[in-house]
Order: C-alpha cells, then sequence, then structure tokens
C-alpha cells in the first residue's frame, strides 16, 4: 500500500489556475519589452509548483503565442561553471583570454525566452553563478541579445523535493508566482490536445488522483496515450492495470479500474449529444446515474464540462438546427440539477465563436425556462 506523508511546501506567490499563469507571464513579458526600450532593467518570473503539472508547458505556449525564439537548459545538468560561464580561449597569441560561452546561449536578437527549467535542483554553486544573470541579465563572459527574457520553474521548498533552497538575495531578483492544478482548466487543455475522452472524463471525475506521489497530470497524459489504442478497457482489464502500474500511483490505477468496471459505459460523450435521434433516449440514460442510494452527480458534472469543452473547442462553425435543439433539450432535462442547468447555461453563453449558442440563449422559451426553473 502507497504511504502519502503530507508536507508544507513553501511556495512563493500567488497561487493561480494555469490561464492565470500565462496572463501573469504575458503582462510581464509586455512590461520587460517597454523597460528595455527605455533602458531600464528587466526582471525574469518565475513559476513554483509541483512536478508534473504543466509549468514548462505553459512557458513554451507563451513562446509560441510570442512568436519568440525559445531556449531551455537544465542547470541541475551543470557539473562545473564552465557549463554556465563558458570555456576560456587564448587570444593574441598568448597574450590573453577570453571566455566562449556556451551553445547554448543565444546568440541572435529576440524576442526570445530562455528558460532555466527546475532552477532550485541546481547545486547552491551554479545557483550563486547565476545572480548577476538574473539582475543584469549577462555574465561575465556572456550576455543575452536584445529581447530576450528570463523565465524559470521550480519546485516547492519544504517537502519532499530534493531541491537546493534559495536565499532572499536570489528570490528578489525575481517576480514570482505558482501554478496550481485546476481540473477544468486541465480538461479544456485536454480537449485541445486530442487526450482520450475516457481519461479526461476519469480526471473530471476523479480530481482528486491527479496530487500523487507519481500520478501527476504528465503521467496521466502518459497513461491516456497508451491506453488510447485499446477499445475495450474492460476486456484488457489486466493490460490496462500494468500499463497504469507503469507510470502511476496503485491507488489511481485501482480507481481508473473500478471507473473502467462499473461508470465507463454510462457516460455521454458530447457527440452523442448533439448527434442524438431523441433526447428522451439521452434522459433514460442520464437518469440511471441519479436513481439509487448513490446519485452519481459527479458524473452529470463531467458530461456537462465535457460538452462545454468540446463546444468550446469547435466553436468557429455553426452548429446544425438538429444540434441546437439537442442542446436546447438538453438543458431542459429533469435529470439535471437546477445549480448544474443554470451553470451550464452560464458556461454556454461563453463559448462564443460561430457556434450559433447565444442565439439558442437569446430564444424567450429558453431564458423563462431557466429563469422560472422548468424543466422536462
Amino acid at each position: 500500500m502507497t504511504t502519502v506523508t503530507q508536507f508544507e511546501y513553501i511556495y512563493y506567490g500567488t497561487q493561480c489556475d494555469a490561464d492565470e499563469v500565462k496572463r501573469f507571464l504575458t503582462h510581464n513579458l509586455d512590461a520587460n519589452v517597454s523597460l528595455e526600450t527605455r533602458g531600464q532593467k528587466k526582471t525574469p518570473v518565475c513559476i513554483w509548483g509541483r512536478h508534473g503539472i504543466g509549468k514548462t508547458q505553459i512557458v513554451q505556449d507563451v513562446a509560441k503565442q510570442r512568436s519568440a525564439a525559445f531556449v531551455s537548459i537544465a542547470p541541475a545538468q551543470f557539473e562545473e561553471m564552465g557549463d554556465l560561464l563558458g570555456m576560456p580561449t587564448v587570444e593574441a597569441g598568448g597574450k590573453s583570454t577570453k571566455m566562449a560561452a556556451p551553445s547554448w546561449v543565444p546568440r541572435e536578437p529576440g524576442p526570445g525566452i530562455l528558460l532555466i527549467d527546475d532552477v532550485n535542483r541546481a547545486d547552491d554553486r551554479i545557483l550563486r553563478g547565476m545572480m548577476q544573470l538574473l539582475q543584469d541579465y549577462e555574465l561575465a563572459s556572456w550576455k543575452l541579445p536584445l529581447g530576450w527574457d528570463i523565465v524559470l520553474t521550480a519546485n516547492p521548498d519544504g517537502g519532499d523535493y530534493s531541491v537546493t533552497a534559495m536565499d532572499d538575495a536570489m528570490l528578489t531578483r525575481m517576480l514570482h508566482i505558482t501554478l496550481r492544478f485546476d481540473v477544468k482548466r486541465w480538461a479544456a487543455w485536454a480537449e485541445v490536445a486530442g487526450i482520450d475522452p475516457r481519461g479526461i472524463a476519469f480526471v473530471l471525475m476523479y480530481p482528486e488522483t491527479v496530487t500523487g506521489a507519481r500520478t501527476t497530470p504528465r503521467t496521466l497524459v502518459q497513461f491516456f496515450d497508451r491506453i488510447r489504442p485499446i477499445d475495450d478497457l474492460k476486456q484488457n482489464i489486466e493490460l490496462v492495470s500494468m500499463l497504469g502500474e507503469a507510470s502511476l500511483d496503485k491507488a489511481t490505477v485501482a480507481t481508473f479500474i473500478s471507473f473502467v468496471s462499473q461508470n465507463l459505459e454510462q457516460l455521454i460523450s458530447p457527440e452523442e449529444i448533439l448527434a442524438a435521434k431523441s433526447v428522451d433516449q439521452l434522459s433514460r440514460r442520464l437518469a440511471k446515474l441519479t436513481e439509487g442510494d448513490v446519485k452519481r452527480l459527479d458524473m452529470l458534472s463531467a458530461i456537462c464540462t465535457r460538452l462545454i469543452n468540446y463546444l468550446t473547442v469547435n466553436n468557429k462553425k455553426p452548429l446544425a438546427t438538429k444540434e441546437l435543439d439537442n442542446l436546447r433539450e438538453f438543458l431542459r432535462l429533469r435529470v439535471l440539477p437546477e445549480d448544474m442547468r443554470l451553470a451550464l447555461a452560464q458556461d454556454l453563453s461563453l463559448v462564443g465563436g460561430k457556434s450559433g449558442i447565444a442565439k439558442l440563449l437569446g430564444d424567450p422559451d429558453v431564458a423563462k425556462m431557466l429563469l422560472s426553473g422548468t424543466r422536462k
């Protein structure tokens, strides 16, 4: 049995979801552009958070959005200062030496982002050697070209991570923010990334499994990629279990096996909702989730969240009349609790694009139904 120890992790900056971290990072990169234009010093940003939750991916995404060049280094791999400063070369017929910058140092002007990944896994000597770089964007041997920014990622102190504590002199050279896992944000990303829908539904239903020792968003994606070719998970449950235990905590694997055995066949995909010939059939399937002593509202919530994410990803083309009709009838289903129905309507109003949902929500009958709580 896996024993999970609780630690008092030490983070820096506000704890935010992925979208908020991207907004924070983008704002500060824009501010650095203005500072550099005025000849003033820029300030690096450090993103804190547990392993495998997407810190590095966020920086890569922001670099792509800004059409910025991207260079990543892992200072934990640096064994000596020469890995950071470079190596001396002889010049002027042996009368002097000059430091040759490491090959990873950017040479061309930006825009660009230098990511110092897992910075506090470096040795203390390497960390101290970086202090001038963080303050001046240069070292004694080389400097970053114009238009380049520094972003760092770090794991929290005060726990089971093998990290080197950074003192105040180093911490004050950076702006700090902490990434926390948000299941709905992750599910929206997963729809865009094409993650196995069965995996998305599982995480939406059991978000508590994501923050284990070995179970992280990263290892879950690895697992979901491995089970994607398996059409019938029940018939291949032993293989599914082995694939799970190859990368996840045993408790997560046990939960997933239970999910496959008991719940998977009851889940309804967004495509099924939109293409249903009769919403009454969907209603009967969904009603099974709320019958009996244990009402599976978590499954209903997962179905609604996947529906919103699907519509958000595919909002560039208008929905067919039948699809809009199905959405209207789905909103009216008696099986949906009132608070879930209203939340669904609010989320639908944010989808936007060319889907035609705005017209649907503007329908007087739908508006009246939402206000009065009328249900089918």
